[in-house]
């Protein structure tokens, strides 16, 4: 569940006009905060980032899935679930105890390297030199 605080920075911001890549870049801001105080670690920062984006997506952020071809099937149905529940096309389901177990107890075996700023700036040059190269 993402903190109510978060939620508000980030309808704050839609109300003010923002894109709503820059309301979900407060989900994501707080799960990199939660892999850095140690509540769960992640394998790399993709998947932090990716972890904030779908609760996003869930809170009602209206940040589409991304197409076909830029991400993998997997991914882009878990991201139009997703979208779904958030726009209300969708009712969410009530998690499972036992996976919701499973993915915690996953979550808490990684390590917190994938929230250092050393590691968070080598994503962000990595996704402005694939930005770069498809213009």
């Amino acid at each position: 569940m993402p903190e109510k605080a978060t939620e508000r920075r980030a309808k704050a911001a839609l109300r003010n006009g923002k894109k709503p890549t820059t309301a979900a870049g407060e989900f994501v801001r707080e799960e990199i905060e939660h892999v850095r105080r140690g509540k769960h670690g992640a394998r790399s920062t993709k998947q932090a980032i990716a972890i904030g984006l779908s609760k996003a997506r869930r809170a009602g952020i209206p940040l589409k899935p991304p197409k076909q071809g830029q991400a993998s099937r997997r991914t882009r149905r878990s991201a139009e679930a997703a979208y779904e529940v958030g726009q209300r096309k969708r009712k969410p389901r009530a998690p499972s105890r036992r996976r919701s177990a499973a993915s915690e107890r996953a979550l808490k075996r990684e390590g917190k390297a994938a929230a250092s700023r050393r590691a968070l700036s080598s994503q962000a040059r990595r996704a402005a030199a694939r930005r770069r190269s498809r213009r």
